[in-house]
């Protein structure tokens, strides 16, 4: 699979994935939970790959053409 993030793109996804997980610490009841739901902007902004894009065909990331 090829990266499909961005620069921009991966730095968004790793700042929101962190402030979700976040949640897990500073959230109380059952609520905080919802916090999990970070580690998937998190793991896509590192990998730089994003299997939602690829029915869209979105691409973000910047192609160098030789």
């Amino acid at each position: 699979m090829l990266k499909n993030v961005g620069g921009v793109d991966k730095i968004l996804r790793v700042i929101i994935g962190l402030f979700l997980l976040s949640m897990l610490l500073w959230v109380e009841g059952s609520a905080k939970y919802w916090g999990l739901i970070g580690i998937v902007p998190l793991v896509t902004g590192l990998t730089g790959r994003c299997p939602a894009y690829l029915p869209l065909k979105i691409n973000t990331c910047k192609i160098e053409k030789k």
